[in-house]
């Protein structure tokens, strides 16, 4: 189904004023989104992502220039680890000319990997929109010699390849003079210690809508930052559900994830866990608790988020192929991520690491892709996916001859994934016990296909 939308929108009317033609707004915007019920294109929409299972996340903007030399580790935190001024900060969008930038190799390059969708920095922290804004000169297309719209040209592409576009969106600003009182970052911009936070908020919500009205459906959006100001209550502090119940009525299928590292709050659609499965807390800021939305793990390719001129640290194809299907077993979708260099390319490094995951998902993306989490928990030796009438054991650390998986559904046949040869399997009591012989030294994850389902 093709949706259009209007080239422009009443945003006071999203945040509770008069509409901009003078008449008072038509529809409220309620201050509760505890009664929030997702309509059938949200309901469908998290089904698709839940069938996707692989993304790609992009962190690219002003910061990518100076390649995160001298930050402490996270290239997009160079203005607040520096302690750069805002106003010297802001001479970056004068060099920022990513005149090799090109949306379809882009695209095309994520599609050929298997992805399904993408995640792209419209503003990070230090609050530069990388779209073009008309509530805020400092965008992409008014303050840098570039003059283009990287966002509109990757929705085109997107929409060409059949792919889904997310918008990340900090809400945490370095910039802005209204992000006042200070959160726990930003103390060393050279603002001046006034502002007013509800001005900021009105601020926030009208680029959301811009982003939500001016480049037609979107997959949705991913909010990050919102930790900064935790000394106070978090949900009112942010005024999540005006936020939240806004979005939803510009486009109700699209899909609003917030890297807030608790439980899902209302009006949310997808839970992410950052550089963790879900459930997890390795980084020591996730929440452990898992809830009943649909499921996202974030990962970089390397150690950084942004470009990085020193970071080599690349993880191999292996490594993040045991990651997504360890996600996948778990029922989450793998977001990966890379950080274009400052010419608008991508890092030759990820362009190899994403094609060896491709050619991976050729052969293996059928227990990986439209499956949930199968009927045995993770195990010390892999996880289980489950499509329909099939289950898929993924050995991913096991070196016996012989497996035990504790599965009580009938087993018609096993086979290996790959190849389609018959796997020797007999029931023992509590399960079943598969023959993983002969095995394959360069197998990343051996896949074993048991159709559900009486032999006789």
């Amino acid at each position: 189904m093709s949706h259009s939308f209007a080239p422009a929108i009443c945003v006071s009317l999203l945040i509770g004023n008069l509409c901009c033609a003078g008449e008072p707004a038509t529809t409220a915007v309620p201050d509760s989104e505890d009664t929030y019920v997702p309509s059938e294109s949200n309901l469908d929409a998290r089904r698709w992502f839940q069938d996707a299972k692989f993304g790609i996340f992009i962190h690219w903007g002003l910061y990518s220039e100076l390649g995160g030399v001298g930050s402490e580790g996270l290239p997009e935190w160079i203005m607040n680890d520096l302690k750069i001024p805002a106003r010297q900060y802001e001479r970056l969008a004068q060099f920022f000319n990513p005149t090799q930038f090109d949306a379809n190799a882009w695209i095309g390059a994520f599609k050929d990997a298997g992805a399904r969708y993408l995640i792209i920095t419209s503003k990070h922290h230090d609050g530069f929109a990388l779209f073009h804004s008309e509530v805020s000169p400092y965008n992409v297309v008014d303050a840098t010699p570039f003059k283009r719209d990287p966002m509109r040209e990757l929705a085109d592409a997107c929409r060409k390849h059949q792919m889904k576009l997310f918008f990340y969106y900090s809400q945490l600003d370095w910039h802005s003079p209204d992000y006042y009182p200070r959160g726990a970052t930003g103390h060393f911009t050279g603002r001046a210690e006034s502002g007013d936070w509800e001005t900021y908020l009105d601020y926030q919500d009208r680029q959301l809508a811009e982003l939500f009205t001016n480049y037609g459906a979107i997959g949705g959006v991913w909010l990050d930052g919102w930790w900064d100001q935790e000394r106070t209550p978090m949900r009112d502090r942010w005024r999540l559900a005006r936020t939240y119940r806004s979005l939803h009525s510009l486009q109700p299928a699209a899909l609003i994830i917030n890297n807030h590292h608790q439980a899902p709050y209302p009006g949310e659609d997808v839970q992410t866990f950052e550089q963790d499965l879900p459930g997890q807390n390795t980084k020591g800021f996730n929440n452990t608790s898992i809830g009943t939305l649909p499921l996202e793990m974030a990962e970089t390719m390397n150690r950084s988020w942004g470009f990085s001129l020193t970071d080599d640290k690349f993880k191999s194809p292996e490594t993040l192929i045991r990651t997504l299907v360890n996600a996948a077993g778990r029922g989450a979708t793998l977001v990966l991520n890379t950080g274009p260099m400052p010419n608008g390319r991508l890092q030759p490094e990820s362009l190899q690491i994403l094609s060896d995951m491709g050619a991976w998902l050729k052969v293996y993306g059928k227990s990986i892709y439209r499956t949930r989490a199968g009927p045995v928990p993770a195990r010390p030796w892999g996880v289980t996916t489950q499509g329909e009438g099939i289950v898929y054991v993924h050995v991913l650390d096991w070196a016996d001859n012989r497996l035990f998986v504790p599965i009580s559904e009938p087993i018609k046949r096993a086979t290996w994934l790959a190849g389609g040869a018959p796997v020797t399997m007999r029931r023992v009591q509590g399960g079943l016990e598969l023959d993983l012989r002969p095995r394959q030294s360069n197998e990343w994850d051996r896949v074993v296909a048991l159709q559900l389902g009486s032999a006789h």
